[in-house]
């Protein structure tokens, strides 16, 4: 009898252990999703001081989120808005849009609320209410549909996808995007429910059949945050025109280190059936 009562003691401590982990992990969630850096991005210091201007558009629910813009060059040039990942803040994204730049194109480097000083709180509904407050900016710049191409880089693929679902665009680019952050989540925790538990869902497998813009995936072999099986289900799930390069030997955050802005600039030539906009200066 005593053993018994032994093990029970023993069981309600590994329950009550279980469940507290399931408490904080639900509590924090967010804090584990959005890892944001939230001093002011230093533009000064950027590869594209001097190539881009700092702009701020209000959302509709009042925040004013600084982006940074670099105007197309000519009437008809292409602009890209990209949609960054859950960690950092724009300024880390200045290399990886420094060959769009370079090729003749506009570039929007779009903000968040909570990261790089921006007010506010990340969540799903909020980045989608900033990227809208992007894309209307945009809009009032000139841009049309037929020279918008959205970006969006890991989380921020999620964001483009829902944009893509909403505004009409000449390109949809994806790169290392997830189907959900509840699958991703369960894949990293399968010791909780953790499917059930996520609030930010970012559902880009629900979302991906309305989306009619032709789109590029790209996604490393060696991707370890967001292995590669989700992009490719994510591609299966994509309308046609649709276009998917795979790297062998790139992980997560190095697909342009192995030669990812090249395809960018290939599909985007023959997508918006352009001639090149300029050199590929920095591109290797």
């Amino acid at each position: 009898m005593r053993i018994g009562r032994a093990m029970v003691s023993v069981l309600a401590v590994m329950v009550g252990g279980y469940l507290l982990v399931l408490g904080l992990m639900f509590g924090f969630q967010r804090q584990l999703l959005y890892l944001p850096s939230r001093e002011t991005p230093d533009l000064a210091a950027s590869v594209l001081a001097g190539q881009v201007e700092p702009v701020r558009f209000e959302t509709a629910d009042g925040l004013k989120i600084l982006s940074w813009f670099r105007p197309p060059p000519t009437p008809d040039a292409p602009v890209i808005a990209l949609f960054h990942g859950n960690g950092g803040h724009i300024g880390h994204r200045a290399a990886k849009v420094q060959p769009y730049v370079d090729a003749g194109y506009g570039v929007l480097l779009v903000g968040y609320r909570g990261y790089g000083a921006n007010p506010g709180r990340p969540s799903e509904q909020g980045l989608y209410t900033d990227a809208r407050a992007a894309l209307d900016f945009l809009a009032r710049q000139g841009v049309t549909a037929d020279r918008l191409v959205l970006y969006g880089e890991s989380l921020g693929s999620a964001v483009a996808v829902q944009m893509a679902t909403e505004y009409e665009a000449a390109a949809l680019i994806l790169e290392a995007p997830m189907t959900s952050v509840a699958e991703v989540a369960q894949m990293h925790y399968p010791f909780v429910p953790a499917r059930w538990l996520v609030l930010d869902r970012f559902d880009s497998r629900a979302k991906i059949d309305a989306v009619k813009a032709p789109l590029l995936l790209l996604h490393g072999e060696r991707d370890r945050v967001v292995p590669i099986r989700f992009g490719r289900a994510l591609f299966e799930a994509a309308n046609e025109p649709k276009t998917a390069r795979f790297f062998p030997e790139a992980g997560h955050n190095d697909l342009q280190a192995f030669g990812a802005p090249l395809t960018v600039l290939d599909f985007l030539r023959h997508t918006l059936e352009r001639p090149r906009l300029g050199g590929s200066k920095g591109i290797q």
